[in-house]
């Protein structure tokens, strides 16, 4: 890497920090670029350079927390021997990090946000498509090492995803526990109901 794109990523990643701190003390909508730019020192212009926008630049921190969530799971994966567990300890794990994850209040109020600018809502398609990717991945291993029944994967991957994110919004208020329970029995109700249904259908 050269020196300009070094010094170039050394300012996004600067603004990302900053802004980050921003949306979790205040929530997206109240932040401002006019704020980020007072806590950064970097020109407005600057931030539109990297980021397009402040939904461009949110979206930015989304995705950050997708790789360092996909990095941890990466770690934790080769601890499981089954699919069956791989699905009960990414439950965990979902509930563990996002439930306490400083961004997930301001997440919820940018999901909530109408007003998305089209190059927006591609990298949020393309964000699902990796989530659903990942489900499906994780199901096709378990049909192919025989511990389930063969059954639709593409399909049973977007209900598991679907049921995901029902239940994040259903444990927002919920202590950690409570939440631990009510994603182990998701995670029972998809096993030994929906995929069974599928493998028998």
């Amino acid at each position: 890497m050269n020196k300009k794109k070094l010094q170039s990523e050394q300012t996004k990643k600067k603004v990302a920090d900053a802004a980050k701190a921003l949306f979790v003390q205040k929530g997206y909508k109240a932040t401002s670029i006019e704020d980020i730019v007072n806590a950064t020192g970097s020109s407005a212009g600057n931030i539109y350079y990297h980021f397009k926008s402040k939904e461009g630049l949110f979206l930015y921190l989304l995705q950050e927390w997708d790789r360092e969530w996909e990095s941890r799971w990466a770690e934790k994966e080769r601890l499981y021997s089954t699919t069956t567990e791989k699905l009960f300890g990414m439950a965990e794990q979902l509930v563990l990090e996002n439930l306490n994850h400083p961004l997930t209040k301001a997440a919820d109020e940018f999901y909530n946000n109408s007003e998305k600018a089209g190059d927006v809502e591609e990298r949020m398609a393309e964000m699902i498509a990796g989530y659903v990717s990942f489900n499906r991945k994780l199901l096709q291993e378990g049909i192919d090492n025989g511990e389930f029944p063969p059954f639709e994967a593409d399909r049973s991957a977007v209900i598991l995803d679907s049921l995901i994110y029902g239940l994040s919004q259903h444990s927002r208020k919920m202590d950690r526990q409570q939440a631990l329970l009510l994603y182990r029995s998701a995670v029972e109700t998809f096993l030994y109901g929906i995929v069974r249904r599928e493998g028998e259908g």
